[in-house]
């Protein structure tokens, strides 16, 4: 049985994952965590992901219980991401992959996303709903490809909520975005905020620039909490997702929504679009945090389907890119 190793670390996570066969062997991960008011650095998250990478990738072979020679091939990110972290791990794939003398499959950070939704679910053909930290875009699958029927212009919804917590000086453990979930349960008075939907694209830096321009007064007149805002926040950038995803199911015909990538941990943003697929009849499939959040085991399980589709990354290809569009991928293990 085919059992591959899969590195991701394209923002501020390392993480390794061992896969066979569609089981999922382990999936330790490493996260790197700035003070409150601070995003990540490239650079010092590069040297985070340098410092830890081998000790995540000991965690996982122990983890699975298997040696090297057990490894099929080695996985890793491709991109899109950040350069300097895709850099690092980039680099451990390609040493591991000599030392252990093993092919090598470049992976779609975005395709893995979705793969392992697939997997963790049982989801057949669902329109995807990508949200996270770097990428906002509403999927489906056509023709050997994942074709982007809507996206953010701008900003990603969690660099949104992201930048909005440092405004708050909201802690980033466990991230930024958990926080701002957990603050908004607490609001009670809804603040209208730029609704800004373009056919079937999104745009969210308007709506921080204004939340940037009057958070501070509007919290030191004591006119809004800092729950308030987080409540306002959230209800009106995940109205605007699951506008533009019924409307991606409409025009597909789809059944069936998979949300996927960090900000699909949102309990709120699944509750939003499981009332509107029930409305439609039809079905939400989503994944906790362990297989949402950046991950190996999701780099391993889209590697371990090229692999078996015939793709291998010859030594001399496997460089990275920040800019690594779904739509790109020739999608040859599905009909």
């Amino acid at each position: 049985m085919v059992m591959i190793i899969g590195l991701e670390g394209s923002a501020n996570k390392i993480g390794v994952g061992i896969v066979q066969e569609g089981k999922v062997l382990s999936n330790p991960r490493c996260t790197y965590v700035t003070p409150p008011g601070q995003g990540f650095i490239p650079h010092d998250t590069a040297k985070h992901h340098q410092a830890h990478v081998l000790e995540v990738l000991h965690m996982a072979l122990a983890e699975a219980d298997v040696t090297p020679q057990q490894i099929d091939a080695i996985a890793y990110t491709k991109g899109p991401g950040m350069a300097a972290p895709l850099i690092s791990v980039a680099v451990v794939a390609r040493t591991i992959a000599q030392l252990w003398n093993k092919p090598i499959v470049a992976v779609n950070h975005c395709i893995g996303h979705i793969e392992m939704g697939r997997l963790i679910t049982g989801a057949e053909n669902p329109t995807v709903l990508y949200v996270s930290g770097g990428n906002t875009q509403i999927i489906a699958y056509l023709e050997r490809k994942y074709r982007i029927f809507g996206e953010t212009i701008d900003l990603a919804v969690g660099n949104c909520l992201d930048r909005f917590a440092r405004i708050l000086m909201l802690s980033n453990d466990p991230s930024p975005g958990y926080n701002i979930e957990q603050m908004a349960k607490k609001g009670r008075k809804f603040l209208p905020l730029p609704y800004c939907v373009k056919g079937m694209d999104v745009s969210f830096s308007g709506i921080l620039s204004y939340l940037e321009e009057r958070a501070d007064k509007l919290l030191k007149t004591g006119q809004y909490t800092k729950a308030d805002l987080c409540f306002s926040l959230q209800e009106t950038v995940f109205a605007m997702l699951v506008e533009t995803t019924e409307r991606a199911m409409a025009h597909c015909g789809s059944q069936e929504v998979l949300i996927c990538g960090g900000v699909g941990c949102n309990l709120r943003l699944q509750q939003m679009m499981g009332k509107m697929c029930e409305e439609r009849d039809a079905k939400l499939y989503t994944t906790d945090e362990s297989f949402c959040i950046d991950n190996g085991a999701m780099i391993a399980q889209a590697g371990y389907l090229m692999y078996n589709s015939g793709i291998r990354t010859p030594l001399v290809d496997t460089w990275i890119t920040q800019r690594f569009r779904t739509d790109d991928v020739q999608v040859t293990w599905r009909d």
